[in-house]
């Protein structure tokens, strides 16, 4: 399914990867039809329940609801047309009622069914399907928990608050003005109340003071033994714990906590609530208070030269000199065909460039016996684009890590984990950023390497930045300013290392934005404030370049039905979408508003080894073509290439520019 298959005569393509909800994690959608049946082949919470319970450990089952697995789901191709995934919940609880009942029969106390689409405007479309479903499923359960994560409830607490389960659990980290609104919902009833004092998301300790008086005040409405203590949301999106890191400052580790760390703030913050504090508990308590209290006159200690830059920024700064017109004749100098075939940046990080990066860090090679090697693998990509038929060309960022990391550890005002993996998807996992102070560039990042890409060759070379809103979603930001402020901070940084390119001879810069459609957020309501911030923090990275300056920037997971004027407001010179692999879905959101400067909708797939053969591009080109503007379309994949082997990479890229060739013809 997430990898799809190309073998003994069998060629299918992987399913749609997204984001889960406005996380870095991603979950492989199901695809679903009219006639798919289901049926339970591994009660998996059953027997990791077992397991703990041979350990003597009391374990609470968590389940994804049935709802919320629905509603992330989509219509199959062989669907009929006007389908519904949600149609297909009543073949679906059956299924759910055996694994409940095979939980309850072992022994399970609770079961927590997580049902987060609750937080998002769309969870108001299935109140009837709520109310059936749960009224179906209770009779067979162990108590249900149900979970709502990740925002909060608003109107929906209404038809919630009157669902046959025993308690409700909501978020206080993205969400804390609903606590009164919930506790005044359940007072009345016997919902045991679970609250997300303890942020499941964020990395900094938990203020106990505040999250205590968030406690006592629903004890005070519903009892004691109607309250549980518990993180906001999964401890997936944070490291596992600080024990390990031995490079990080006593002060700074004393601002931080992760997974571990944040089970014993949990249980802190119930002794107290419960009244079972002692001894323990009171030291756990002023030690919070101590690194509460230094953390914040830290924060106090601002950059000012930072702060004056960010207040002096004009509105000519947000824009570019003249307007795409006027800037597609300009950038005629570069050459570039009818069908520009490019990639989106990175190359395959071989065994032979992670050994090499790993010995730099051990001290085993030196700084120039890196660069050399660096350099080598440089000149290799840039010949192997030639050799294929490439036309805009990229260095292959043979020298980056990770997309983000590479640029925070040359800015000022991050600090890094040694050992703080958090999981993306399956076994790639990421090390975020850590943003402690006021963002600011040490000196040129990327210079060296694009300019150096740039003069082996005579075709165009494209410099490859990460924007400043994707640099901040998918780092740890602060807590305690805005993240519009953190985000023009970091654009002002990478206005500067734009305009360094531009002046090394880079005439075409993409400025990556692949998370600003995961940074949305959940409710609608909330949109306009962050569309606005995260659209004018890409201009002030990429406005200060002369016309002649092609920009880009790429966009990944390719939702943007109803962001897309934001998209179209960024102004670049082209976007990279990815289009492959959600069945064309960006299709109709071009029917529906156009776009006006030049775009590269992915043509393939790139988080699968499968090969796309030629005639599969040049029908997806084709079926783009009906709508798009040929004079204005770019040959791209979908995302960079830095996960796939040579192997795939090469056959897949051939494929590409043999497909933009028959373009040129077709379309002549």
């Amino acid at each position: 399914m997430a990898r799809g298959r190309q073998a003994e005569g069998v060629d299918v393509p992987a399913s749609e990867m997204k984001k889960w909800f406005d996380s870095n994690y991603h979950f492989v959608v199901p695809e679903l039809d009219n006639n798919t049946a289901f049926k339970l082949n591994y009660n998996k919470p059953l027997e990791e329940f077992n397991e703990a319970k041979a350990a003597g450990i009391a374990t609470r089952p968590v389940v994804l609801g049935p709802i919320t697995y629905l509603a992330l789901a989509k219509a199959s191709k062989e669907a009929e047309a006007g389908f519904e995934p949600i149609s297909l919940l009543s073949k679906l609880l059956p299924v759910y009622k055996q694994l409940l009942t095979e939980l309850k029969s072992a022994g399970a106390e609770w079961v927590q069914i997580d049902e987060p689409i609750l937080v998002m405007d769309k969870g108001a479309d299935f109140e009837d399907k709520f109310a059936s479903a749960y009224a179906e499923l209770s009779p067979a359960a162990p108590k249900i928990m149900l979970t709502t994560y990740y925002g909060r409830l608003d109107s929906n607490l209404k038809f919630v608050a009157k669902l046959p389960v025993a308690g409700i659990h909501i978020d206080l980290d993205r969400g804390a003005e609903q606590l009164d609104a919930t506790v005044s919902a359940v007072t009345s009833g016997s919902y045991v109340l679970s609250l997300g004092v303890v942020s499941g998301r964020s990395i900094w300790k938990t203020d106990f003071a505040a999250a205590i008086k968030a406690a006592e005040k629903a004890i005070s409405a519903v009892g004691q033994d109607r309250v549980i203590i518990a993180t906001s949301s999964t401890l997936l999106h944070i490291p596992v714990t600080l024990a390990s890191e031995n490079k990080l400052t006593a002060e700074q580790k004393d601002w931080f906590s992760f997974a571990y760390e944040k089970a014993s703030e949990v249980a802190t913050i119930a002794a107290v609530a419960s009244g079972s504090q002692d001894a323990q508990v009171a030291a756990a308590l002023e030690a919070n208070r101590s690194s509460i209290a230094k953390r914040r006159a830290f924060e106090k200690n601002s950059d000012d030269s930072i702060r004056k830059r960010v207040a002096s920024i004009t509105p000519e700064q947000y824009e570019r000199k003249s307007p795409f017109s006027t800037r597609r004749e300009a950038q005629k100098k570069l050459n570039l065909p009818k069908f520009p075939t490019t990639t989106i940046g990175s190359f395959p990080q071989t065994k032979e460039i992670r050994q090499a990066r790993a010995k730099l860090t051990k001290g085993e090679i030196s700084e120039a016996e890196y660069d050399k090697f660096i350099e080598k693998e440089i000149e290799n990509a840039v010949r192997f684009q030639e050799r294929i038929g490439l036309d805009l060309l990229v260095h292959g960022e043979p020298e980056r890590n990770d997309m983000v990391q590479y640029f925070g550890e040359r800015l000022d005002g991050f600090v890094f984990t040694q050992n703080g993996w958090v999981q993306s998807y399956g076994s790639r996992y990421v090390r975020p950023p850590i943003v402690v102070s006021d963002v600011s560039r040490k000196g040129p990042i990327t210079v060296r390497w694009s300019k150096y890409a740039q003069s082996l060759t005579s075709k165009p070379m494209k410099g490859m930045l990460t924007g400043p809103v994707t640099i901040l979603n998918w780092s740890f930001p602060r807590a305690d300013i805005p993240r519009a402020l953190q985000a023009q901070q970091l654009a002002l940084a990478l206005r500067d290392e734009v305009c360094d390119l531009e002046a090394a001879g880079i005439a075409a810069i993409q400025v990556d934005e692949p998370a600003v459609r995961e940074g949305l957020p959940l409710r609608r309501a909330d949109w306009d404030p962050y569309l606005k911030w995260a659209t004018s923090t890409f201009k002030l990275a990429t406005a200060g370049v002369r016309d002649e300056t092609q920009t880009h920037s790429h966009f990944c997971y390719s939702d943007f039905d109803d962001i897309f004027p934001s998209i179209q407001a960024l102004d670049a010179d082209v976007i990279s979408i990815e289009a492959s692999k959600s069945d064309m879905k960006l299709l109709n959101t071009f029917k529906r508003y156009g776009y006006s400067n030049q775009i590269g909708p992915g043509v393939y797939d790139v988080h699968s080894p499968r090969v796309p053969p030629q005639p599969e591009i040049s029908q997806k080109m084709k079926d783009m073509l009906d709508i798009l503007d040929q004079q204005l379309f770019f040959v791209n994949p979908d995302c960079g290439l830095k996960t796939r082997g040579w192997k795939e990479t090469e056959a897949s890229l051939i494929n590409l520019v043999e497909a933009a060739k028959w373009a040129r013809q077709q379309y002549a």
